[in-house]
């Protein structure tokens, strides 16, 4: 009874659709409106009129025989289809309707004889697709034009960035302020916010026109592959222009390190242009040629830049991963610079989930950077603490390892923003860090105090190997006071702070004191005269033996110290103020006694030295051997 009920039911529902239908085509759209309305309607069931499979049938073949017959022309055609845009029109037209019509009749595939239509629509389909792709191609490679970007960086002086196009007829279309217009050249190289229209305006709809039937026919991924192997032979070849060149890691870890700089130059450059101009355009450009194809848009550009922004990619991570050499610190922070301060190209370009991949490795290459920069400065402590105390400098002076630290660190403090970031969170999001000149317990500002205890330790355990005792504290006295200077004025002051310059100034003082006291004690000493009252004759022998001995003394110091280095002039000054600040009074008062004796009366072969002579043999100290007192200032 149900299914004789439902019977009836389609039967009403096939009549209403033929009485009410002026033709075929309407009647197939009112039995349409009943399958939307009900799914016991079926397309299905309501064309299982056998009255109606042989009519339906005949109209399908005889449209596809149309079809196949226009389509075919095309197909075969020797030349350009878009070069006639009457012909370009009349194809999409054909394809349109051969669309619709499969999608007509696809509901219908059930009926053997249906089936049998639909295959041979679909071979025509393909055949179409095929020669939409060459055609698609040919559209691209015939737009495309070379631009000369090499020349970007060629004349700096006027900053312009030239695009020269491979046709004279056409200039490059810019974009700018969101408004198209002409113009010749592009804006100062300075600023990247400019995009390139690598293709003309007439041929990106012609492009956009054959995606739409590529995409809706079902070959949008053959469209895609077409349109980005085209398109990546053109940023390829646009890198290769910029200079940047295609190395593999271990090309770039087998390449010394001086020819490795200039390549880390040409890489920020390039890596500039790709990520601010040429990526920004690409995907301007796929947007456009796939406009309301979203998806077709962002796999084309994923596989457009993919190959380029590895390339830029593996580079970096090259450079991470290699020698952790402290000299390579500077090129490394420039890498790791670039690419944090392009970290919001890769994520507003690459914002889709195709290109998921290409941020994620930028990120991963961008920390990696970071532990590479750690990496050196723990290589610098290594080889400060390994750094043997076998022969010591001549005359007491600037150890080379401590201009090699001071001037090193100091010229890493240049990038101290950078270096604040590395040190602080290795698992931070890039951003431009804030400037930041208090003195902290920042991870960096523990870094640098711990570099200078280890050169400070590493000192002090060289100033052991001076016999002299007085020398091994001027030896200290000039290393400590050049590591002060340079902390003072430079950022490694505002990173260790004033209370570690106090410090270690006060160490500076106390070596002087430690030097004076083991180098001019015993000369001092013998100056002295007894108390009490001595007979005149034991009085008399002991003033002159005293100053028999200060004459030694004297002259044995001054004999070794003249060839002592004190690099600073103004440390060298107050050391020879302080020396005769507390020689020549002791050594006049002394003097004076001795003339006064009577058993000696004022005889002058006893007195080596006048006043003028001490304070000139003074003055005549750390002189060091030629070339040795300057050595080290800078």
């Amino acid at each position: 009874m149900a299914e004789n009920g439902e019977e009836k039911l389609l039967a009403v529902a096939r009549h209403i659709a033929k009485t009410l239908g002026h033709n075929d085509n309407m009647a197939d759209d009112i039995l349409q409106i009943f399958s939307n309305f009900d799914g016991r309607f079926s397309r299905e069931k309501l064309a299982s009129d056998d009255e109606d499979r042989p009519r339906s049938c005949a109209a399908l073949e005889l449209t596809l025989k149309s079809l196949d017959r226009q389509i075919s022309q095309y197909v075969a055609a020797d030349h350009p289809i878009w070069s006639d845009s009457a012909d370009s029109s009349a194809f999409l037209d054909s394809i349109d309707e051969l669309i619709a019509t499969i999608r007509d009749w696809t509901p219908l595939a059930v009926d053997k004889s249906v089936g049998v239509c639909l295959a041979r629509a679909e071979d025509l389909m393909q055949q179409a697709m095929f020669r939409l792709e060459d055609e698609f191609r040919s559209l691209v490679e015939r737009g495309g034009e070379s631009l000369e970007l090499s020349r970007a960086y060629r004349g700096e002086s006027n900053g312009n960035l030239s695009f020269d196009s491979g046709d004279d007829e056409e200039e490059e279309e810019m974009i700018g302020n969101g408004e198209d217009h002409q113009i010749p050249t592009a804006q100062p190289i300075g600023d990247y916010d400019i995009v390139i229209d690598a293709l003309p305006s007439g041929t990106i709809n012609d492009l956009h026109e054959i995606a739409k039937r590529m995409v809706t026919a079902g070959f949008g991924k053959e469209c895609s592959h077409v349109y980005s192997s085209c398109r990546r032979e053109f940023l390829e070849e646009s890198l290769s222009r910029l200079g940047l060149h295609k190395l593999s890691i271990e090309e770039v870890q087998k390449t010394p390190w001086q020819d490795l700089e200039d390549e880390i130059e040409r890489w920020i450059k390039s890596a500039n242009v790709a990520l601010r101009i040429l990526f920004p355009s690409e995907r301007r450009l796929c947007d456009r040629v796939f406009y309301g194809l979203s998806s077709a848009a962002d796999l084309s550009f994923m596989e457009v830049c993919r190959g380029s922004t590895i390339q830029i990619l593996n580079f970096a991570d090259a450079v991470s991963i290699g020698s952790r050499s402290p000299e390579r610190l500077f090129k490394i922070l420039d890498v790791f610079e670039s690419l944090r301060d392009l970290m919001p190209e890769f994520e507003s370009v690459f914002s889709d989930q195709y290109c998921l991949f290409l941020r994620n490795e930028a990120m991963t290459i961008w920390k990696r950077l970071g532990e590479a920069i750690r990496g050196i400065f723990m290589e610098l402590e290594n080889l400060i603490s390994r750094d043997p105390a076998k022969t010591p400098v001549p005359g007491g002076g600037l150890h080379p390892i401590t201009r090699y630290v001071m001037n090193y660190l100091r010229a890493a403090c240049r990038s101290r923003q950078t270096l604040e970031q590395v040190f602080e969170d290795s698992t931070a999001v890039p951003h431009q860090p804030k400037v930041d000149d208090r003195a902290s317990s920042s991870s960096m500002s523990v870094q640098m105090a711990w570099i200078m205890e280890l050169l400070e330790s590493n000192l002090e355990a060289k100033s052991k190997i001076y016999r002299d005792s007085a020398l091994c504290y001027v030896f200290m006295m000039n290393n400590s006071r050049y590591i002060v200077q340079k902390v003072s004025d430079s950022e490694l002051g505002s990173l260790l702070g004033d209370d570690w310059i106090r410090k270690h100034t006060a160490k500076v003082r106390q070596y002087h004191v430690n030097y004076q006291r083991s180098s001019w004690n015993k000369v001092l000493g013998v100056l002295k005269l007894e108390s009490g009252s001595l007979a005149p004759n034991v009085a008399v022998k002991s003033m002159k033996e005293k100053l028999k001995l200060f004459n030694i003394y004297f002259d044995e110091i001054c004999k070794t110290q003249c060839n002592w280095v004190v690099f600073d002039d103004q440390l060298r000054d107050e050391l020879r103020i302080a020396l005769a600040k507390i020689l020549l009074p002791a050594y006049q008062n002394f003097i004076g006694r001795f003339q006064n004796v009577p058993e000696i009366g004022r005889h002058d072969k006893y007195i080596k030295y006048a006043n003028e002579d001490i304070e000139a043999k003074i003055n005549d100290l750390f002189r060091g051997s030629r070339g040795s007192a300057g050595a080290g200032r800078k």
